[in-house]
C-alpha cells in the first residue's frame, strides 16, 4: 500500500465526487497518486497527479502542521479526503471562498 521514501508516502486513490482542488489547475478528477511529505520543519506538503501523468500539483491548503499522529496517520486522513471528493483540500484547512 504505502511506500515510504525519504519521509514521503504515496498512494494511489479513486477521487470521490468532486475530486480534489490543486493550487495549480483547480479540481482535478479519477485515479490519482497522492504524495504526502514530511518537509522536515514540523509541517507535511501533499502534491498529487494524475496516476502515470508527469505533471505534480499542489494539494490546496498547505503546508500544514503535522498532527501528533505523525505523518502516516496525516497521510491516511489526506487520502481518505481525496476519496470522499468535494474538492477535497489538506485536512485542517478552511475552504477556500
Amino acid at each position: 500500500m504505502t511506500t515510504p521514501e525519504h519521509d514521503a508516502l504515496t498512494d494511489r486513490v479513486t477521487a470521490g465526487p468532486g475530486g480534489a482542488m490543486t493550487v495549480q489547475v483547480g479540481v482535478i478528477t479519477g485515479d490519482l497518486t497522492v504524495t504526502t511529505t514530511d518537509r522536515g520543519d514540523g509541517t507535511a506538503g501533499v502534491v498529487i497527479h494524475y496516476t502515470g501523468a508527469e505533471e505534480h500539483y499542489d494539494l490546496e491548503g498547505g503546508p500544514v502542521r503535522i498532527p501528533p499522529g505523525g505523518i502516516d496517520a496525516f497521510h491516511r486522513v489526506v487520502l481518505d479526503a481525496v476519496r470522499a471528493g468535494g474538492a477535497a483540500q489538506m485536512p485542517g484547512t478552511a475552504p477556500r471562498p
